[in-house]
C-alpha cells in the first residue's frame, strides 16, 4: 500500500486580488467530513463576482462555469483565501480566474492551493437581457 504525501506548500499569487476570506463550518460538511463541494462552489460564485461588479455598473448573473477543479479537500476550520483577476472583457460579459488557497488550521501562514476555476458573468438590464458593458 503506498502513502500518500501531503500537498506541498506553495506562494500566494501576487498577479490577483484577495477577493475573500471565510472559514467553513461543521453545518457545511457532507457525510466523509469534508466540506460540501457545492459550498465551496457557492463561495467561488461570490468572490468571482467582486471584480466584474467594478466594470459592469449594475446587475449581472452568472452565465458560465467554465472550469472547476477540485485539488485537495478543503476541511473544517480551514482558513480560504480566494483570490481572483480578469481575464476576459467582451461585449456583455466578464470572465474571471479564481484560486483558493487554504490555510489548516494548525499550519497557519503554509498555503495550499485547493480549488481553482474560471467564471463568466453576464452585465444584465432590470428584464434580466445581457446589456453592454460601460467602458471606462
Amino acid at each position: 500500500m503506498s502513502e500518500t504525501l501531503p500537498p506541498t506548500p506553495v506562494e500566494l499569487p501576487t498577479d490577483q486580488v484577495l477577493v475573500l476570506k471565510v472559514i467553513p463550518m461543521p453545518g457545511d460538511c457532507n457525510a466523509n467530513g469534508d466540506i460540501f463541494g457545492g459550498w465551496v462552489m457557492a463561495q467561488v460564485d461570490m468572490a468571482g463576482s467582486v471584480l466584474p461588479a467594478r466594470y459592469t455598473d449594475g446587475r449581472m448573473a452568472t452565465v458560465a462555469v467554465n472550469e472547476f477543479i477540485f485539488k485537495q479537500p478543503v476541511r473544517v476550520g480551514d482558513i480560504l483565501s480566494f483570490f481572483s483577476k480578469v481575464v476576459r472583457i467582451g461585449r456583455t460579459s466578464i470572465t474571471v480566474k479564481v484560486e483558493v488557497f487554504a490555510e489548516r488550521y494548525r499550519s497557519q501562514g503554509t498555503y495550499i492551493k485547493v480549488t481553482e476555476a474560471s467564471v463568466t458573468y453576464v452585465a444584465i438590464d432590470d428584464n434580466g437581457k445581457p446589456r453592454e458593458i460601460p467602458r471606462k
